[in-house]
């Protein structure tokens, strides 16, 4: 296993803007889309630029290279056996999170200004809280997946990740034309969600919110851990719908082989179970945020996961809890980074469907204070 992956492939693509990540999972016109895994090695190269990839050159970015990912973007650690795991520059001993690690790595180590990702099941949050950086979901259908891997999803948004919320709103501009930043409202109230989580990470989570004199009310999500369940089931059945071809490929990593071997047996039932309870849990969020600014929570359940226990399946599919359900949503989400015992965790804000500026303004008032 190489400590240094953080990058698949380096390049100097476009202008002499800002310095982007790009995840492998984003095509770049004349280079590979290997998802990170040895069992696409081989493919041919892209043949044209990801939507949001030329919007990158178009605005004059610096594209410096593919990052790493989790293998197929189907796990939740980081940790890659073909392409090497990057290493956590905030905790070394802990894993990067995933999939997005190898972006959340280059902006956590200053080589890139920002960096690209896509998030399914928290694929862009968890890497950034474990990395100690910022990370934001926007909501689904907001920024375009044409020229992103898996090809179709009901669940999975294109966002960045970088050092400081300002920068975040400087990348969305540039991949969804539409984005235009706010001023950080002056008087805030968000709903606390109460979840199962460590006591000392919820702790500096709620502390974060104190300290910026943000008003909290508690919200209570009824559909909160169904949509946990339902959130894995579709995800499960969308990715071997994209990548089962490859479960009997040598290549594969044992993980992934596990995951997908499982995601097979998914049945229709099981799903039209899941599009249920998505429909409750959205109008629970709506009717949650008709008379606040977000929703607040931690961004993991717990600190991230040493390296030693990242081979607990059942501890890393935990490490998505509270991300998990705002894919199946659909409701914008950020994470910014608070310090748990010397170790990086995260604060999650969660915002109305389509006002992800908003919600990037409200992060940007709490991260300056």
């Amino acid at each position: 296993m190489r400590s240094d992956a953080v990058f698949l492939e380096r390049m100097a693509l476009g202008g002499d803007g800002l310095r982007v990540g790009v995840k492998d999972s984003i095509d770049i016109a004349g280079f590979q889309t290997r998802m990170a895994s040895g069992c696409l090695a081989d493919v041919p190269p892209a043949a044209q630029h990801a939507a949001v990839v030329q919007s990158l050159l178009d605005a004059g970015c610096r594209i410096v290279g593919k990052t790493n990912m989790h293998e197929l973007a189907y796990g939740l650690t980081g940790i890659n056996r073909w392409a090497g795991t990057p290493v956590n520059p905030r905790a070394p001993g802990r894993v990067p999170g995933g999939s997005s690690s190898g972006s959340a790595v280059a902006v956590a180590a200053g080589l890139a200004d920002f960096a690209l990702g896509n998030d399914t099941g928290g694929s862009i949050r968890l890497p950034a809280a474990c990395c100690g950086v910022v990370g934001l979901k926007p909501s689904y259908g907001r920024v375009s997946r044409s020229g992103v891997h898996p090809e179709r999803s009901t669940l999975d948004c294109v966002g960045p990740c970088a050092r400081e919320v300002s920068m975040i709103e400087r990348a969305m501009a540039m991949i969804d034309a539409t984005f235009r930043p706010q001023g950080a409202p002056s008087h805030a109230v968000v709903g606390w969600v109460a979840v199962e989580a460590n006591p000392a990470v919820a702790a500096a989570a709620r502390a974060a919110l104190e300290r910026a004199g943000i008003g909290l009310r508690p919200v209570a999500l009824p559909t909160f851990g169904a949509a946990f369940s339902a959130a894995l089931a579709v995800i499960g059945a969308e990715t071997w719908a994209a990548f089962g071809h490859l479960a009997g490929c040598e290549r594969l990593g044992a993980d992934v082989r596990t995951r997908l071997a499982a995601a097979r047996a998914i049945a229709p039932a099981e799903l039209a179970a899941a599009e249920k309870v998505r429909v409750a849990l959205r109008a629970e969020i709506d009717a949650a945020l008709a008379d606040l600014d977000a929703l607040a929570l931690p961004t993991l359940p717990d600190l991230p996961l040493t390296l030693a226990a990242a081979g607990d399946a059942r501890a890393a599919l935990r490490s998505s809890w509270c991300v998990r359900p705002f894919n199946l949503s659909g409701h914008p989400a950020i994470t910014l980074p608070v310090t748990v015992q010397d170790l990086p965790a995260g604060l999650q804000l969660v915002g109305r469907a389509q006002h992800d500026e908003a919600l990037c303004a409200l992060a940007r008032g709490v991260e300056a204070r």
